[in-house]
């Protein structure tokens, strides 16, 4: 039996959950989310705690189970904090630049600037210029953003120049050996 799926999700007062054929959602003060509960994972509310159950042993269903009780508890999480995370810039003339709170100017060492616009749901924090902070209620569009604020330009593993995670460790390489 799957250990996390067996775990019940405390629901907050503040939050409301509403589970229909095969779609939950979840609303809280930071917004509403939804989604579509894969397979034959059923998910039922007894009183301030969600319970995700499957139906049998089979393979697919232990599979689904852990995994659908991790997104329906990342749901309850994002409408309650909301996720962040946090990207580092390095790299001299390397900066960010606000543009309103769903859109940010890059100046990463292009011949352009590189504007990048956010999703509904997304906003950003710059609180230094080589520090980005995307926040959003949806764990998964947030890691998303980052990830594709990342692509733009990757730490490379000669001087670590580039976006990186905070939490990010760049392996260096030693490059040519001088004579």
């Amino acid at each position: 039996m799957s250990r996390i799926g067996k775990a019940p999700i405390t629901v907050p007062s503040s939050v409301t959950v509403e589970v229909s054929d095969r779609t939950i959602s979840v609303k809280g003060p930071q917004g509403t989310l939804s989604r579509v509960i894969p397979g034959q994972i059923d998910v039922r509310q007894e009183g301030e705690t969600l319970l995700v159950e499957r139906p049998n042993d089979e393979r697919e269903s232990r599979a689904l189970h852990g995994l659908t009780r991790t997104l329906v508890a990342n749901m309850v999480i994002g409408v309650t904090e909301g996720f962040t995370k946090e990207l580092d810039i390095v790299g001299v003339g390397y900066r960010a630049q606000a543009k309103g709170p769903s859109s940010i100017e890059l100046a990463l060492g292009f011949s352009h600037p590189v504007n990048f616009d956010a999703p509904d749901g997304i906003t950003f924090e710059v609180p230094a210029p080589t520090k980005i902070i995307v926040k959003g209620n949806d764990k998964e569009v947030v890691g998303q953003v980052a990830a594709n604020i990342r692509k733009i330009r990757k730490p490379e593993p000669y001087k670590g120049k580039g976006v990186r995670y905070a939490d990010e460790r760049v392996l260096r390489k030693a490059g040519k050996a001088a004579k």
